[in-house]
């Protein structure tokens, strides 16, 4: 039988005792995901939830898929935070943060503002009429006229396989390297199942050939767009656009109140491309606190200057941008190799 913690009442009257789940102590390992490559890191259970530790000198604890958990990522941090410590897990640091909508800070723990690129649905004429660009109006147009239908996709081997061809087009993809290119059948498929359950894929299709997708993931309140590739030789016929505009269509038809794609701002770098181009698909930036809980003097320490920043959040968006582009420029011309084109065994096909 599973040992419990029992936390007693601060209310008046009799104490009444909460139970709350046993800490598991052992140390285990869990693979993630890292610029498209699994590495494997350690890990604890607290509470029912996975909480991963990453980092060397600085060690960061979070909970496994936060982005994938409905609701709060952890009901109540007190307690979360004290089963943490008695897991030993070895964190200088632990980070949580709100959901949309929940926006303004409810906890007194250190804090910064995160951000997701958002739109706030209503209905799908609302969003084509008032919240996008002139340019994207045209692009969906276009893609009609050119022959592009998006529909809801199935997920079975033959999509699997659209999506290997879409992966392995191109191993630059917006100046950099595509970490799905390369990868095969079965590789693919085990990682765009991931949380099938609360998944939804839309594709876009030119005749029978499969030309763009995108995979729409369930979070409480919002739809998040986790993936959208479309293939570059048909970039002419504006897929991603209509790929957008089918998601919206499908938010707005089953009363999801958002669609989320990732971050607008990515550190001090607030007029990028991406969020310009974000911004003219009717996206806008929802800000929300992101809470960073010292576990160690390390961790206070860290916590006190700022040092469990990335460089991107550092650096100032001048050096930033001509850092970025640089790269570009170096895998443009090549001086920078590019992933290798996948062999015939890498390919893959559906069995």
């Amino acid at each position: 039988m599973a040992k419990t913690n029992a936390v007693e009442s601060t209310n008046s009257g009799a104490p009444a005792k909460v139970e709350t789940p046993a800490v598991s102590i052992p140390r285990k390992t869990v693979q993630i995901s890292v610029r498209g490559k699994k590495v494997n890191v350690p890990c604890v259970q607290v509470q029912g939830r996975t909480v991963i530790i990453k980092g060397t000198w600085l060690k960061i604890a979070s909970v496994f898929d936060e982005g994938a958990i409905d609701g709060d990522v952890i009901q109540d941090p007190e307690l979360f935070l004290r089963d943490l410590d008695r897991a030993k897990c070895g964190a200088d640091i632990f980070t949580f943060s709100q959901r949309i909508p929940e926006t303004e800070p409810k906890y007194s723990y250190p804090y910064e503002w995160d951000n997701a690129a958002a739109i706030p649905i209503t209905t799908y004429d609302e969003w084509f009429s008032k919240r996008i660009g002139t340019d994207v109006k045209q692009n969906v147009k276009k893609s009609v006229k050119r022959g592009v239908v998006t529909r809801s996709a199935t997920f079975d081997e033959s999509f699997i396989q659209s999506v290997v061809d879409i992966f392995n087009e191109s191993p630059i993809r917006q100046g950099r390297p595509f970490w799905h290119y390369g990868k095969d059948f079965a590789t693919v498929k085990a990682e765009i199942s991931h949380c099938l359950e609360k998944s939804e894929f839309i594709g876009a299709y030119c005749g029978d050939e499969m030309i763009g997708f995108v995979k729409l993931l369930r979070v409480g309140v919002t739809n998040d767009l986790v993936l959208i590739v479309s293939k570059q030789s048909h970039f002419d016929k504006k897929a991603t656009n209509a790929l957008l505009a089918k998601a919206v269509e499908v938010c707005a038809q089953k009363n999801v109140p958002y669609l989320t794609y990732a971050k607008f701002a990515y550190g001090k770098k607030a007029n990028s491309s991406l969020a310009e181009y974000k911004r003219r698909h009717g996206f806008e930036q929802i800000n929300y606190p992101r809470y960073y809980v010292p576990l160690s003097l390390t961790g206070r320490l860290a916590v006190k200057f700022k040092l469990y920043r990335d460089l991107k959040e550092i650096l100032p968006e001048k050096a930033l941008t001509f850092l970025l582009d640089l790269r570009t420029k170096l895998f443009t011309k090549g001086v920078v190799p590019s992933p290798q084109a996948p062999s015939k065994e890498t390919k893959g096909t559906a069995k």
